[in-house]
């Protein structure tokens, strides 16, 4: 279950073409992402420069990134809009944007002492930091 709007996880990634419905979202992601995607994704998610590469190159290597023209192949694709959903949830329960990033890249003990977007970087793993999250957000334990 999505509990982010799709136009909230285009929003994280700047999509020129915002999706109105997980069906829409999920056709673009299948299609590729547009580069900056994923720039923007990286940019919401980190605090730093070097935190910045360093996610970036443990979605898509750098030499492969510089080499793609225009899009992401569909699985880059998926793991940019990975990210960006595990971005617009934290943002949704931070309701800031800099504690939500905070959040992201802080170890965390339920998470074995890594950060969320270690975490994140699998498809199980996200589903274990959107848990988080939403038990966070309703105040649940976790």
């Amino acid at each position: 279950m999505l509990l982010v709007s799709p136009e909230q996880i285009a929003a994280v990634m700047a999509l020129p073409r915002v999706p109105h419905s997980v069906a829409e979202l999920d056709e673009q992601v299948r299609e590729g992402l547009p580069k900056s995607a994923l720039k923007e994704g990286v940019e919401h998610a980190t605090r730093s420069a070097e935190e910045r590469r360093a996610l970036l190159a443990r979605i898509v290597p750098e030499a492969t990134f510089k080499r793609r023209r225009d899009r992401l192949s569909p699985d880059e694709s998926e793991k940019t809009e990975r990210l960006a959903r595990i971005v617009a949830t934290a943002r949704y329960v931070w309701d800031d944007e800099g504690d939500a990033r905070e959040f992201l890249n802080t170890v965390h003990p339920l998470l074995e002492g890594r950060t969320p977007l270690e975490v994140a970087l699998t498809e199980l793993g996200a589903r274990r930091v959107e848990e988080l999250l939403w038990k966070l957000f309703y105040g649940l334990p976790a």
